[in-house]
């Protein structure tokens, strides 16, 4: 995963209204719930058939901590899809996307201006229709490329450009050595 999917993952996390099963045996029982066998489950965290039982019945209750943190992972992404759905519907159509970084900005200018790219700390509001672009290139499997010129060109018009208001012959920005990003909708 790249930074803006880790991003939209830990946006959708915050978006719980309800935490997930704390108890290893509890976590299992709901992805026994959602995936339906023991042998689906022990595919989807990697370890066999029978350590699922044995977490299952409470026979095991500490595993290593890489299998733990694929538990982890596979309980929240499985966790509450629809109150994620709603909140990302919402933001597409009406919320927006609050982007907060701390990244190299670049842009192109015209001759006779400053183009040097240089680390900004920024938090931006962008529209909805950002937002829409930003979970469709998702959906449909864009790289972290993609999703980062998605968010650059939302803070070109929006941050540098003011929506159209100055720097009209600003033309191009990227978004360059990702200090951190936070996406909140």
């Amino acid at each position: 995963m790249g930074e803006i999917d880790d991003a939209i993952e830990r946006a959708d996390q915050e978006s719980f209204t309800r935490q997930p099963p704390k108890t290893l045996q509890a976590r299992i029982n709901f992805l026994m719930k959602q995936l339906k066998t023991t042998k689906a489950v022990a595919a989807e965290i990697g370890v066999s058939q029978r350590s699922v039982e044995r977490y299952r019945k409470g026979e095991r209750k500490h595993p290593p901590r890489a299998i733990t943190a694929r538990i982890d992972t596979a309980v929240r992404q499985r966790w509450q899809p629809m109150v994620r759905k709603r909140r990302r519907k919402q933001a597409a159509a009406t919320g927006g996307i609050t982007v907060e970084t701390r990244a190299r900005f670049g842009y192109t200018a015209p001759i006779g201006t400053t183009d040097d790219g240089r680390f900004r700390r920024l938090t931006v509001h962008l529209p909805p229709t950002y937002a829409q672009r930003l979970f469709d290139a998702r959906n449909t499997g864009a790289g972290d490329q993609q999703m980062r010129q998605i968010i650059a060109e939302g803070l070109k018009n929006i941050y540098f450009q003011d929506s159209g208001n100055r720097a009209a012959g600003l033309s191009d920005i990227t978004l360059n050595n990702i200090d951190y990003l936070d996406l909140t909708y």
